[in-house]
């Protein structure tokens, strides 16, 4: 069951970038209010179901990360699905993946101490995204814009997932998802109003591309990895996302026609490569030691407080 949960996650998530390519009647901010619009209603049937309570319960805290999370999403969202239609769909899916990268590097400015294997990875990460953006420049101007949105993107999706993991701590994962990709459905219909972008009135084939970007990337795909994270663990799902990167390139090249030049090609092999070290380097991470607060003397009669 696994084996099978884990293709449907990692075809769900790597239709994401082909399909946002292919439906380019639909404006990128349209789509990205539709998909997060879609998975709250989804998601909001178990949260409701299982403890129609769980909304009341939450404090400052909860709604504090849980808001957070939501703004670093929406903004994610802008930069990946416009990134998708100004470069490639390999690159921008590899790129906007180096939020594992960030993760870590965020938490090295922390204290958290790596290995020689996250180290590695990070170079090799860094040096594909060198080899992609350098050739992009000769492709154009547009590429290269999309190149830095995508690496926006991923910068994004790292601050997404931190400030989400301190919400998830006291939050169960339907009441999380349906209170963020609320927010963030919220934030893009903002965004799409305050630039006037259409978010009603498609076509049937319109409707169908943004029908099946949350189908198969919000609810098929994330849906697929939250199950598997609770009985494979965290760092093998980690590692299975990866492969959305050489799966969204493929998918485009099957049903879009993107053939990659071989700079491209070799670029994508060195960011997923690095990922791959960053990905296992991040399992024997050592975390921050908390300082050691001196003995508190005791206390005698006429002490200050």
């Amino acid at each position: 069951m696994n084996i099978i949960l884990s293709i449907v996650g990692i075809l769900g998530v790597a239709a994401s970038g082909p399909i946002i390519a292919a439906f380019p009647a639909v404006p990128a901010l349209s789509m990205a209010l539709w998909r997060n619009a879609i998975g709250t209603a989804v998601m909001a049937v178990p949260a409701v179901a299982t403890d129609p309570r769980s909304f009341g319960r939450l404090g400052r805290r909860e709604w504090g990360w849980s808001a957070v999370a939501a703004v670093a999403l929406a903004l994610h969202f802008v930069c990946f699905m416009i990134s998708v239609r100004m470069t490639t769909v390999a690159a921008a899916t590899a790129l906007v993946c180096l939020q594992a990268v960030w993760i870590a590097l965020f938490q090295t400015l922390r204290g958290t101490r790596y290995g020689w294997q996250v180290g590695l990875g990070i170079l090799l990460s860094f040096a594909g995204v060198v080899v992609i953006t350098g050739f992009d420049i000769g492709s154009g101007r547009e590429a290269l814009i999309g190149d830095v949105l995508a690496v926006i993107g991923g910068v994004l999706a790292a601050a997404y997932t931190m400030a989400g993991s301190k919400a998830r701590a006291t939050m169960g994962t339907s009441t999380y998802t349906t209170l963020c990709y609320g927010m963030t459905s919220i934030i893009l219909l903002g965004i799409c109003l305050a630039f006037d972008i259409p978010v009603w009135g498609f076509d049937a084939h319109g409707w169908i591309g943004i029908i099946a970007l949350a189908f198969f990337a919000q609810i098929l795909g994330h849906s697929a990895f939250n199950h598997l994270v609770s009985s494979l663990g965290p760092l093998t799902v980690s590692t299975l996302i990866l492969l959305e990167i050489p799966g969204a390139a493929l998918l485009a090249a099957l049903f879009l026609g993107q053939v990659l030049p071989a700079a491209t090609i070799i670029g994508l092999a060195f960011i997923l490569g690095g990922l791959v070290f960053v990905v296992r380097g991040q399992g024997h991470a050592k975390p921050r030691k908390a300082p050691q607060q001196p003995p508190i003397a005791p206390q005698t009669p006429g002490s200050a407080l």
